[in-house]
């Protein structure tokens, strides 16, 4: 359980926000009269009142909204909840999908005192359902669902195709497959063939939005510009080799220029990265033999599933 301390928004963005006493949430949408509402999935920010009570101990005066944040709530350590939370204010319900925030350009209170605590604080929300809130309203928090689909994100991998040279095939293809198999495919991406983008985005995925499955396409051939492998060892806590090792092993009865391909697998803290090749055909092949696997695995990672255990002889 926790409570509105504040209601805050801007009706202009890059303006700061003001408190208001209450307001009416608008399904996938957000806050009536907030400039950050919109068809995405950080509709309302949320922040705990203790990191805020924490902050001003520092020294800092600063007002409700001046991070930026929708909601203050107090009763709880935001940043601890997974993606999926449900948060139930009378009729309303949101759905915790992202927690924390690159910051791009630093805010007034950056400038003013040398720290932000919403990048690193604040959660972000979309809305399931709307209603009426207002200041003082209870909050309670449920956990995700233990049966709910596996969320993923496709990261296509192309020079040409970000150039407009080539049009992508493998990444539409690649997330059509992983939603007719039940995956909520929350985000799709197309990048140029660069190490420090690709490592951004994985880690964004994985850490802020705690997506389940990553599964990228191109760059793991032998060219200069194929840095998918690396980037993907980097950014991993620990390897996946079996998978990557399957995929070969199994494209290599259809065609022995398999062996070229220098795709990887590994885990960054409980998000399974899957390289997969850049050739649709290639994609469905491989993936057609691996996914039917996967599952299990993100259970376990997820904390869904429990390890599989020795039969008794």
């Amino acid at each position: 359980m926790g409570k509105i301390l504040a209601i805050c928004i801007s009706e202009k963005r890059g303006t700061a926000k003001f408190e208001i006493p209450e307001a009416e949430i608008k399904p996938e949408w957000g806050i009536i009269g907030d400039a950050h509402g919109g068809n995405w999935h950080r509709q309302i920010s949320l922040l705990s009142f203790e990191k805020i009570r924490d902050f001003r101990a520092k020294g800092a005066n600063v007002d409700f909204g001046a991070f930026g944040e929708n909601l203050v709530i107090e009763g709880g350590d935001l940043r601890a909840l997974p993606v999926g939370t449900r948060f139930v204010i009378g009729e309303a319900e949101l759905e915790l999908t992202q927690i924390g925030k690159e910051c791009h350009s630093h805010c007034a209170i950056y400038h003013a005192v040398g720290d932000c605590i919403m990048p690193r604080e604040g959660v972000f929300t979309r809305v399931i359902k709307g209603g009426h809130i207002k200041v003082g309203d209870e909050i309670t928090m449920i956990p995700p669902k233990a049966d709910r689909p596996f969320t993923a994100a496709v990261i296509t991998l192309s020079d040409k195709g970000v150039r407009g040279e080539r049009e992508d095939k493998s990444g539409p293809l690649l997330a059509q497959m992983l939603r007719e198999a039940g995956y909520d495919v929350i985000e799709e991406l197309l990048l140029a063939d660069e190490k420090v983008p690709l490592k951004t985005q994985m880690v964004r995925l994985a850490d802020q939005r705690q997506v389940n499955l990553i599964c990228t396409t191109g760059g793991t051939g032998f060219s200069e510009r194929d840095i998918t492998p690396e980037a993907t060892i980097e950014v991993c806590d620990r390897m996946a080799n079996g998978i990557a090792e399957a995929i070969r092993a199994y494209s290599m009865t259809i065609t022995k220029r398999a062996m070229l391909s220098r795709g990887v697998s590994g885990i960054r803290k409980k998000t399974l990265i899957v390289n997969l090749p850049g050739s649709p055909k290639a994609v469905k092949e491989a993936l057609d033999y691996v996914l039917p696997e996967l599952s299990h695995g993100l259970g376990i990672l997820r904390g869904t599933e429990g390890e599989c255990g020795n039969e008794k002889k």
